[in-house]
């Protein structure tokens, strides 16, 4: 019996990001069947509602989410799509993998970062006020209950996974108050792992040595606002955040998505690189557990980037998206 899960599409690339994954899962075997809908910006202006009442009915219904990017309105306009869900469904713990390719040639060889980012609170909890018409307060939030359970599911993740270091990135020295609760609950839980090398580190100081020497960094747990940086600052020693995908997860519910936004400068263009996506996909086949696929797509791609035939432009080639799409199915 096939596994439902809810698909959202999204606006600018992610329609078309969209169907090229659901046909390479298709190809693979995955067994899956999909609940379709359109959200975003495009959706609102045609229904009056960004996410339609039966695509959350989806998925409460299937528990698993695959995401496109959506369009978040810079300065105005609603609030991120992505903020609303993970807080809806108390998606915690943000999930960003950044793991070197050989196939695609960067300055530094064996990145294998995986960024677990707090995702329900700190400054992107929304809570804003305008003082007056020339002043403006942002709220930051930081609490014991949410960084203890970040810091014990990476901390989780690196036993599980064999991995020997979690790094806490911080601003304590200056917000010795939230980012000084935040240190001191890691401190606290990383006691809990002593077969774990626990290391904290201030996130400025951490940008400087992920661009200088990224191979020294295993785990790295850290706050919403910061995890939302160093992840992108970490898709670019990889490579960009074409090859940068994530999770979104809680205690019953999971969401998919790519790092990157929808590109609407390449909309419609059918260029758009699909691999981020696919590889959300992946995680949530291996979520679901069917890892057998996963493994097969992840091999497909790895052959397919190291051909360099069919290189989308922002992996370097001339690719079509239909065409990178197809190279993949051809492997499969």
């Amino acid at each position: 019996m096939s596994t439902a899960i809810t698909v959202f599409k999204g606006d600018g690339i992610g329609p078309e990001i969209t169907d090229a994954v659901l046909r390479i899962l298709d190809a693979a075997g995955a067994d899956l069947s999909y609940e379709i809908f359109n959200v975003g910006a495009a959706e609102y202006e045609a229904h009056g509602a960004l996410i339609p009442e039966e695509g959350f009915a989806s998925f409460e219904r299937t528990h698993v989410l695959l995401k496109s990017p959506i369009t978040t309105p810079i300065g105005k306009g609603f609030r991120s799509l992505n903020v609303t869900l993970r807080k809806k469904y108390d998606l915690y713990a943000n999930l960003r993998p950044a793991k070197s390719n050989a196939a695609v040639k960067m300055p530094f060889e064996n990145v294998d970062i995986v960024i677990f980012r707090e995702n329900t609170e700190d400054l992107y909890a929304g809570v804003e006020e305008m003082i007056d018409a020339d002043t403006a307060h942002s709220i930051k939030i930081i609490t014991r209950k949410c960084s203890e359970r970040i810091f014990r599911a990476a901390f989780d993740y690196a036993v599980a996974q064999g991995r020997k270091k979690v790094t806490c990135v911080n601003k304590a020295n200056i917000m010795k108050l939230s980012d000084g609760l935040f240190l001191d609950v890691f401190r606290e839980v990383a006691k809990e792992y002593p077969q774990i090398v626990a290391e904290d580190k201030l996130v400025d100081n951490v940008c400087m040595q992920l661009v200088m020497n990224p191979n020294q960094f295993d785990v790295i747990v850290t706050e919403n606002l910061y995890g939302d940086i160093l992840s992108d600052l970490c898709s670019g020693l990889i490579g960009g955040l074409g090859l940068m995908p994530s999770s979104n997860l809680g205690a019953d519910f999971a969401m998919f998505e790519a790092v990157h936004g929808s590109a609407p400068d390449i909309a419609g263009k059918g260029i758009a690189n699909p691999t981020a996506f696919l590889w959300s996909a992946c995680m949530l086949l291996e979520h679901i557990g069917k890892n057998d696929a996963a493994a097969r797509i992840r091999c497909a791609v790895d052959e397919v980037l190291t051909e360099g035939k069919c290189l989308t432009p922002d992996l370097g080639g001339t690719g079509m998206t239909r065409e990178y799409e197809a190279a993949i199915i051809a492997r499969l």
